[in-house]
């Protein structure tokens, strides 16, 4: 399966083992946008609110595209801070999209409380409380 992970900047670090696990079970890995640039947002908002627009703009394109070319979306929703099982408004967006086109979305955590528990409880995620063997076609 091809697979498109999407997740908070904040736990890029994590993403390499769970890659490595995904890619020994035979899936196919996108990796999010400015993985190999963290740091990219924040230098686009030092160049003033409309270059930052522009630029976030064409990242939710350039992410809508990715989810396309995937068969899923693997959502990595750990604590961030003291945020259980965060995910981030960017994040959301990637999953409404996943929706919309129909693809299988996967949550590594359960739906965090809050706010937007109901909109991703629509999604029908499959929660795979961190058993990565659990994402099937």
């Amino acid at each position: 399966m091809r697979i498109f992970i999407c997740c908070s900047k904040k736990f890029y670090d994590s993403l390499g083992n769970i890659k490595d696990i995904l890619e020994a079970n035979g899936h196919e890995i996108t990796l999010p946008n400015s993985f190999d640039n963290p740091n990219k947002e924040n230098e686009m908002r030092e160049l003033g609110a409309e270059k930052h627009g522009k630029w976030k703009g064409e990242m939710f394109n350039e992410s809508t595209d990715k989810i396309k070319n995937n068969d899923a979306l693997l959502v990595l929703n750990f604590n961030k801070d003291d945020l259980k099982n965060y995910i981030g408004g960017a994040t959301f967006l990637e999953m409404y999209d996943a929706f919309k086109l129909g693809k299988k979305i996967f949550l590594y955590n359960s739906i965090p409380e809050g706010m937007l528990y109901d909109e991703i409880l629509g999604f029908n995620p499959v929660v795979i409380k961190g058993d990565l063997g659990l994402i099937k076609g």
